[in-house]
Order: structure tokens, then sequence, then C-alpha cells
């Protein structure tokens, strides 16, 4: 049995993630065969209420609200239970501390992931990583730290896990470029005029997966591919120079690795979360998944199209913070985090998102090689750059 705790229970990984358990558990105990998960520990924000079902179902030990608030009515709720509920930045930590677990899934959403994840490294916990800010903003601290206590790092965004499937059973350092496919959104083909106008509203539809708004924005803007450019340069320790963007709009490939011979190998499939999520779960194997399977049939054919600089300004933006690293990459995320909810709060334009980004990595103080400190003192100095001058 994987004994499994889930930072961002209610969330699309996290609630997800707890299909993954109750399906697999479910197939298992019709087989008469013992449970292969176990759902240790929670952590959300301020949805008391889902966790409260979450924690009931999956009979979970511990839990920890981010928000004190939440965290007191979680409490009142569980009263009946044994379950133990923790509060803020230090009941994550005490979470991740834990010893009875063996995976930690980082699902939560932004640079609250990192202390937890260092936690749980430390702690010599496997992760399985969905949070972004981790690698994009702290890589050249938790890369080196994962291989000093012999951690893996287990991709679990569909791009990351096809490229990390890919490499399976193939020699290192004989990769030529990894190919990181994008959707390109609901804007692909429009010019930098027409973006101007476009809407929360028409932002929010993605023609191919169902996600938060707030990552739902960021495919729009192609800002999203941007983040995994930085996550896979360091999950697989290649140089920016070898990984080309590729649009292509039936999100059936997820991504692919061109080795030095010229032979290019991918992971396909249908556009669901659940597979990476189990894959990693059960890493190094394979277990039956109930669900749509891809049918090349009925697919037809595939498109693959360069992006246009021009118009996706976010993805050039990405790849000058990488190249430059030092906290830039801080700055470029910060600067969107806050940028998105000041576009979903209908305050500023579709195109002004990436306007902030440049105008934030223009002005905040540069530091190289930062710790965590560091890397905080920058997301907070990049905040308060935007409140001074955005926000009125």
């Amino acid at each position: 049995m994987k004994r499994i705790i889930i930072l961002g229970s209610t969330g699309s990984i996290g609630t997800q993630t707890a299909d993954v358990v109750r399906d697999n558990n479910r197939r298992a105990k019709e087989r008469g065969e013992g449970e292969p998960f176990k759902i240790m520990g929670l952590a959300a924000n301020k949805n008391s209420d889902m966790v409260e079902k979450q924690v009931r179902e999956f009979g979970v030990k511990y839990v920890a609200m981010y928000d004190e608030g939440a965290a007191n009515d979680l409490r009142k709720r569980l009263k009946d239970t044994d379950a133990v509920v923790y509060s803020g930045m230090d009941g994550l930590n005490e979470l991740a501390g834990k010893d009875d677990y063996d995976v930690l899934v980082t699902a939560i959403v932004g640079m609250i992931g990192i202390r937890p994840t260092i936690t749980a490294i430390k702690n010599k916990k496997d992760i399985a990583l969905a949070n972004k800010e981790t690698l994009v903003t702290a890589g050249h601290i938790i890369m080196p730290l994962a291989k000093e206590n012999n951690v893996k790092i287990l991709p679990v965004d569909s791009e990351h896990s096809a490229i990390f499937q890919s490499l399976q059973g193939n020699p290192e350092g004989r990769i030529k470029r990894i190919l990181l496919t994008a959707s390109g959104g609901p804007f692909r083909g429009y010019t930098k005029e027409q973006l101007k106008d476009v809407t929360v509203e028409r932002a929010l539809k993605h023609p191919n997966w169902t996600m938060g708004r707030k990552i739902t924005i960021d495919s729009a803007t192609m800002v999203n591919k941007g983040l995994e450019v930085m996550e896979a340069r360091w999950l697989f320790n290649v140089g920016y120079d070898d990984i080309t963007v590729v649009v292509h709009p039936q999100s059936i490939l997820h991504s692919a690795v061109e080795y030095v011979d010229g032979a290019v190998i991918g992971q396909m499939g249908m556009p669901d979360m659940k597979l990476p999520i189990q894959y990693a779960l059960f890493y190094p194997g394979r277990e039956l998944m109930e669900g749509n399977k891809l049918d090349l049939f009925s697919v037809g054919h595939l498109d693959f199209i360069k992006p246009d600089p021009e118009v996706f300004v976010g993805l050039d933006l990405a790849f000058k913070a990488g190249r430059k690293a030092g906290n830039l990459p801080t700055v470029f995320n910060a600067a969107n985090e806050m940028a998105v909810a000041l576009f979903l709060d209908k305050k500023i334009s579709f195109t002004g998102i990436t306007d902030i980004i440049k105008d934030c990595m223009d002005n905040i103080g540069f530091k190289d090689a930062p710790s965590l400190e560091e890397i905080l003192e920058t997301e907070s100095a990049t905040y308060e750059f935007i409140k001074s001058k955005y926000i009125k």
C-alpha cells in the first residue's frame, strides 16, 4: 500500500487524485485484493466543507487548512473523528514532516507549496509534483536537495509526465531536444490587435481541458507554457536551447523527446489529467484506468504549428526569465499571479497581463542564485511594485 498526502486536495488536481485513489481502491476490493492507496493527509486553503467530506470518505488522519478561520471551522466539523487539524504554513510543514506516508502530491497553487515540498524532501518522501512554482522559482534548490536525499520528483503535469514517460528505458545524456506541446488555448490564430478585446468569459473557455480559473487564463496567454518550459529545464536537466514549444491544437500528443539518432518518442492519449496522476502514483508500474481511450481513427489527423512570439508575448518573456535565471523566474511568476487576478477582476485588459509581467521583469532588482528567503522577498517586492503602479 502506498500512503499519500495531498496538498491542494480541493483543487482540480487534488480532486482528480482522490478520484484515482477511489477508483483503484474500488477495483482492488472487487478483485478481493488489498487497497493500493491510503490517503493519510490533506491540505487546502478555505474549503472546509469539501475537506470534511474527503476526510470522512477516506478516513484521513491529518489535515492542514492554510486559512486559520477554515481550520477552526473544520475542527468543529470533525470533533467526532480522530482527525488532527493544523493551520497556516506551520500546518503545511507539519503535514509534510509526518513519517507515516510515502508520497507527497503537491497540487497546491502558488509559492506556498515550496516550503512543505522542501520539508518532505528532507523527510525523504517522494514528490508527485503538480505545483509549478516549486521548480520555476526554486529549481536550483529543489533538484540538488532531491538528489542529496535520494528522492524521486515525479511530474504530474500532462506535458512533463509525457516527457518523463518518453525517457523511460533510454540512456541519459542522449537527448537532442524536448518537444513541449501546447494547445494554443482559445486564441490560437488571433492577432495581437484581436487579443486586446478578449473578455474574461472568452478567456475562461479552454477548447480541450477543464482546469481552474487561473491556469485556464495562463493557458490562454501561453504563460502556462512558459512556466512549463522553466519546469522542464530543471526536471530533465536540459538547456533552454534544447526545449522547443510546439502548438498542437488537438492535445493528443502530450509532449515528446527527440534523441540524438533522430528518433522522436512521445506519449499520446486523450486530454485527461487522471492518466499522469495515476502514472506518478504507480510509478514505475502501470495499472488499468477506466474512461475515454484514444481512438486514432476518430482523431483523423494531428497538427503541429510554431507559436507566434508577437502574439504570445508571455512565452518569449518566460524564455528570457529562464535564461537569465536568478530571481527573474520568481518575478515572472509573481507578476503573472497578480496580473491574472487583476484580469479576472476586470481591472486590466487581457494583454495587460503580459505588459505587467514585462514591466516587473524590467524593474525588480536582480539576484543571482537566490536563497529561499530571497525568493520570497522577490515575490513580495513584485506584488508591492504592482500594487503601487497598477492598483488605485
